[in-house]
């Protein structure tokens, strides 16, 4: 997901960056950091995929620095709510938080944010990405992405596929798939992901893009079928189910990703030694096993990197906003 950023860019990992703090900000030697308990901000309710990544970091990041790291959510409005309050906090490292795909789609699907999506954060890292991948019930006679799309367009519009809502991640991986394959198929939106399996699976609804995580319970008690995985290398947890681009769509690659950002104005040593810390903690066999088993392949990328990543994906996800022709509400 990453690697064409780094090597156009050439960058290096930034570590032991400049001591001087950004903007104005105050300055926090890395020797008395933490000084406090610090609170990670999520903004999505407990129990999801975010969140349950955030707690073990804040045991980790407990354990290895010295201070309580502590989850606070504040789920609403997209990730909008509690980014706002992160936005607005102090750039001291004592307020972090953390982000998902949701936050660089928002600002193409809502009428009014109210901060600056890239402006008003502080590049962290991006502690991973979340395949999708492309099912189907059972007894759907598509039994791959090539059959699905030979269907599509014998029959153009014909095919339907659901999302958890529009301008979810779940919906763009669909019209990026209509986009490269040039197929009509019909969007079904679903008030969240719950609603939309349960529809997958009765056969209601014919195909879907589902996370990792929520499809994997479906795939192995055979409820749903896999016809393709939505990243450019094939999931570890799925070996045997091929990639859209190995179908025949080359330029397909999307997934969902959960990153941690500070606010605006955070000093550099705070921003490069939070960066460090997480690609430390990554690197632990058991945390890295932890996180395979909740469906997330690690990046642990560095700030200069993440902040690439967050314009480069703010421009494709608001070009699929286009193209779907989602309203902001």
């Amino acid at each position: 997901m990453f690697g064409h950023l780094v090597r156009k860019a050439g960058w290096p990992l930034v570590l032991g960056a400049s001591l001087l703090a950004l903007g104005g900000a105050p300055v926090v030697a890395q020797d008395d950091y933490p000084a406090r308990p610090v609170q990670i901000l999520v903004p999505l309710a407990p129990a999801s995929t975010v969140d349950v990544i955030a707690r073990k970091l804040a045991d980790e990041f407990s354990k290895r620095l010295g201070q309580q790291f502590f989850v606070e959510n504040r789920p609403g409005a997209g990730g909008v709510i509690g980014t706002a309050e992160l936005s607005g906090s102090a750039p001291d490292g004592h307020a972090i938080g953390m982000i998902s795909s949701n936050h660089v789609i928002n600002p193409s699907i809502m009428k009014t944010v109210p901060f600056d999506t890239l402006k008003d954060i502080t590049p962290i890292s991006v502690i991973g990405s979340v395949p999708l991948v492309l099912v189907a019930h059972p007894d759907h006679p598509a039994n791959s992405a090539k059959d699905l799309i030979a269907m599509a367009k014998e029959k153009p519009g014909a095919l339907d596929y659901g999302s958890a809502g529009n301008g979810t991640a779940i919906h763009l991986a669909g019209v990026l798939l209509t986009s490269e394959a040039g197929i009509d198929l019909r969007h079904v939106p679903y008030k969240g992901t719950g609603p939309l399996t349960n529809d997958l699976v009765a056969g209601h609804v014919q195909l879907g893009f589902l996370s990792i995580t929520a499809a994997l319970p479906q795939l192995q008690a055979g409820t749903l079928k896999a016809l393709a995985v939505s990243t450019t290398d094939r999931i570890a947890s799925l070996p045997d189910v091929p990639t859209l681009a190995e179908e025949g769509l080359p330029g397909y690659d999307f997934d969902a990703w959960i990153a941690m950002v500070g606010p605006k104005d955070m000093p550099a040593d705070l921003v490069d030694r939070l960066s460090a810390e997480i690609r430390a903690v990554l690197e632990d066999p058991a945390v890295a096993e932890y996180f395979a088993g909740q469906g997330v392949v690690i990046e642990g990328t560095d700030p200069a990197t993440t902040a690439a990543f967050f314009e480069a994906e703010l421009d494709k996800h608001s070009r699929l906003v286009a193209t779907a022709g989602v309203p902001k509400e």
